[in-house]
């Protein structure tokens, strides 16, 4: 079992941009491939990015790549999400989640991949 906690979020104006962490509780979190979802009010969650254990290989969606950045310091057992030139669109709850250990070698991009999930943090984009 592996306890995550996300932080960083807050309201924020367009433009800006902001670094989101989740930090976990355990050093197994190491092994573990790592996906940030983010879910707006109304709307289903949706995958933002992931990476890997090892190799820290990431992945995108498709509409985040550019500005987003997905990095992992395994020394601070955390993962950082990186959000550029925030649009009110991007104002949803954040969340990070986590693999078991040596699941795989790739960043994964489906929310049921991850059995272990932070409480979130809110992000909100308004002038």
């Amino acid at each position: 079992q592996v306890l995550l906690e996300e932080s960083g979020g807050g309201l924020v104006q367009p433009g800006d941009s902001l670094t989101l962490s989740c930090t976990a509780s355990e050093r197994t979190f190491v092994t573990r491939d790592v996906g940030w979802f983010r879910q707006a009010s109304g709307k289903e969650r949706e995958f933002v990015a992931g990476v890997s254990w090892i190799g820290s290989h990431t992945m995108y969606a498709d509409s985040k790549k550019g500005r987003f950045a997905i990095s992992r310091d395994n020394a601070k057992n955390t993962v950082y999400l990186q959000i550029f030139s925030l649009k009110p669109e991007d104002t949803a709850v954040y969340s990070c989640a986590a693999t078991e250990p040596f699941t795989a070698t790739a960043a994964l991009p489906t929310a049921s991949d991850y059995p272990y999930w932070g409480q979130g943090t809110q992000v909100i984009v308004s002038s």
